[in-house]
Parts: C-alpha cells; structure tokens; sequence
C-alpha cells in the first residue's frame, strides 16, 4: 500500500503507570526529503520509534509506518526501512567486505554504488576488522551499509553521538550527497540544532508526548525575535508580555525572547517605558531551546 505519508500516527498514546509517554498525537510526514524530529529529553522520541517499528504496543490509537500498521509489519517491510542509532554496533570479529556481503544478501535492492560512493567519505579498508575502525568509521560505515539496501524510509535516531568534529562533517557531508532524498525519506533526531540547520528539509518538534509544531526550520527560525530593551524600574510583569519565551534582566537591560511578534512588540515596550529598543534574528538553535524552556518553568518577574 502506497500512500502520501510515511509516518501517520492518530491520537497515538502511550501510558507508563500515571505518566504519558505520548498523549494523542496527531503526525503525519509527507514522503520525501529530510524531516528532523527534536524535543527534549522525555518528548517521546523514543517511544514513537519503538512504536512505529513494532516493537512496543501502542495504549491507545494508531501508528502507521509506510502505509503499515506498525503492529503488523512483515519482513518485507522491515526490509523497506532503515536505521542507524547513536551506537553504531557491528560484529567487531568480522571484516567489512564480510558484513557488507551479509548485508547483500539480505536486501535484494541492494545499490553497490551507492554503498561505495558513501563509504568513499571515510578511508576504510574492505578488509579491516570492524574492531580496528574508529567509531566515526563505523558510523560511516552503518550508514553506507542502511543507504545502499534501498529503503524507502531511513530513520537515523542521534548517528553523529559522541563523533569528532571531523567524523561529523563526514557523515553529514556523506548523508548530503548522497541524493538520499530522490527516493528515501529520512527522518533525522538529533540534539544539535547546528546539524539540523544544516541537513533538515521540515522540522518536527515534540513536548511531553505532544506535537509543537512542524515546518521549514528557517519559517520556525523567522517567527521567534530576541528583542534588548532599556526599560526604567522593574519592567512589565512576564505574564503580560506577548508571546514571551524567556527574560533576562542584565546589566539593567531587558532582554526578551518572543514568539510571533512583529513590530508591534515594540510598541509594547514603548508603552511600559523603553528609552532604547533593539531587535536582532536568532539561529535555530536558541529559537528551539528557548520554544522548548517556555513550559518548563514560568519566568519570574525582572
């Protein structure tokens, strides 16, 4: 069965005792392209991906993975799907011509090609133990090895964990290349916004099992302003600033971070006092931490 979607969950849940893990969510991710997920710890990442690779039952709801029911995946559709984690384990007493003929003999969509056009980003011997690489070396070989089996959907759940600076340029510059996106979705969770940034075609943002928001991370980036005010006394109270992420008061300056305000937010703060007004962007990765602090604890007045 073919459909728009890759990824469909309806009011999906997850309970553990009194807690949810996911609580009714709604997602749907179109085919194509690179989709980065990001939350903080505890959002549900995990839980989702367990879930829609059948390995865990859903509470409540449903969860469909490549127009499957993720409690009823057969071999062939695992055979579709791809994944790479932060662990990067392979049989460390075999050779890499060895693990990659197993590979091929598994996956009759097999892409030699691509296999080694991937792996052609890292200096790895065919017959060199897996024991002998270095862990950036096997990371890049994990994701030639998930690319050339031809899935339709690669989930690569934090593959840059604990990599050098130059392994990480490596696997993303592999990933990047590789015209992954023509026929393979990926679906992209890491905590390094610099690399979603960098890679992510749609951003997914999940809290406490709920789904935030999703679009393009510059159409996110371009709704959230860091706005630095000099405002006499104490400032208006945080409850009544619009759209208010975080505040700061330092050096007798206020310092705000909003969301969805337009110019109008100066106005606000003309209106509470502000001798001085200044408004400057923010990079993806202040726009999303502080998206995501907002419900973690309320500000205290300045």
């Amino acid at each position: 069965m073919t459909t728009d979607f890759v990824i469909e969950t309806r009011a999906l849940s997850k309970r553990y005792g009194g807690k949810f893990a996911l609580r009714s969510l709604d997602l749907q991710v179109p085919r194509g392209h690179i989709h980065a997920i990001v939350g903080a710890n505890g959002a549900g990442k995990s839980t989702l991906f367990r879930i829609l690779l059948g390995f865990l039952a859903p509470s409540a709801g449903e969860a469909r993975i490549l127009g499957r029911d993720s409690q009823r995946l057969t071999p062939d559709d695992r055979g579709r799907i791809g994944f790479v984690n932060e662990e990067h384990t392979l049989p460390a007493w075999m050779r890499v011509h060895e693990v990659t003929a197993a590979q091929r003999r598994l996956y009759p969509r097999w892409k030699q090609p691509l296999f080694e056009e991937v792996l052609g980003h890292y200096h790895v011997l065919p017959t060199q133990k897996i024991s002998e690489l270095s862990r950036g070396e096997r990371a890049g070989l994990n994701l030639a090895l998930a690319l050339a089996q031809g899935p339709e959907l690669l989930v690569l759940d934090e593959p840059t964990l604990g990599l050098d600076v130059v392994a990480k340029r490596a696997f993303l510059e592999a990933l990047m290349y590789s015209n992954t996106g023509d026929d393979c979705t990926v679906i992209y969770c890491s905590h390094q916004m610099d690399e979603i940034e960098r890679v992510a075609d749609n951003l997914i943002i999940l809290e406490q099992g709920e789904l935030r928001t999703t679009s393009a991370p510059d159409e996110f980036v371009a709704r959230v302003t860091y706005w630095v005010a000099d405002i006499p006394f104490k400032g208006p109270d945080p409850r009544n600033v619009p759209g208010l992420l975080q505040v700061q008061r330092i050096d007798g300056l206020h310092h705000y971070l909003v969301l969805d305000q337009g110019e109008g937010f100066a106005d606000f703060l003309r209106a509470h006092g502000a001798r001085s007004i200044n408004a400057m962007p923010v990079g993806l990765d202040r726009a999303v931490n502080g998206f995501l602090a907002k419900n973690h604890a309320a500000p205290a007045a300045a």
